[in-house]
């Protein structure tokens, strides 16, 4: 299994919230990358923030119109997503599912019946790589969206050698490589 953030790490991230299926553009190679992973094995889930709905910059509809779309790309190209997981709250609401707490992933784990300990987390912001290390999950980063301007954070925040990464691409090589689908 593999956990994927959404926002500049699969698709382009925007200040002002992706709210439709016209605004979520996937990111270069990104969609070929998630099938690659499905084909070879890895069941692969998103675990996104997603407070424009809190915020009321969209609705659970058009939430899931751009969940449909990046499904049917990823089929398109052979693979599968299995599980989308999204914290629906604004950051000041104090939930336990949005990034950087784990409730997320405790949400994966509980549906999956599996454990994510040691399980690859790729993400672009310090929130994915904390929930991630928290959790027990092996943080990744990926240089797009944030990517870059968090990785200038690393050190300061305790994230010594962790795998970095361009993009998605370059990190779903580098786990196919390793060959390991847990």
């Amino acid at each position: 299994m593999v956990v994927l953030d959404r926002d500049g790490v699969i698709n382009r991230d925007s200040d002002d919230f992706i709210k439709t299926p016209a605004e979520w553009q996937p990111l270069p190679g990104s969609i070929e990358a998630i099938a690659d992973l499905s084909r070879a094995g890895f069941l692969i889930t998103l675990a996104t923030n997603q407070s424009g709905l809190a915020r009321g910059l969209f609705d659970l509809a058009a939430l899931n119109a751009i969940h449909e779309k990046f499904r049917g790309l990823v089929e398109n190209e052979g693979g599968a997503v299995n599980g989308i997981f999204f914290c629906p709250h604004g950051p000041d609401e104090g939930c336990r599912c949005r990034k950087p707490a784990t409730g997320l992933l405790e949400q994966i784990e509980a549906e999956f019946d599996l454990s994510l300990r040691n399980r690859w987390f790729i993400g672009d912001s310090l929130r994915d790589l904390q929930a991630a290390r928290t959790h027990g999950c092996k943080p990744v980063l990926v240089r797009t969206g944030n990517g870059s301007t968090t990785e200038k954070l690393l050190k300061n925040n305790g994230f010594i050698g962790i795998d970095v990464f361009n993009d998605l691409s370059q990190a779903a090589n580098a786990l196919l490589s390793c060959g390991n689908k847990d």
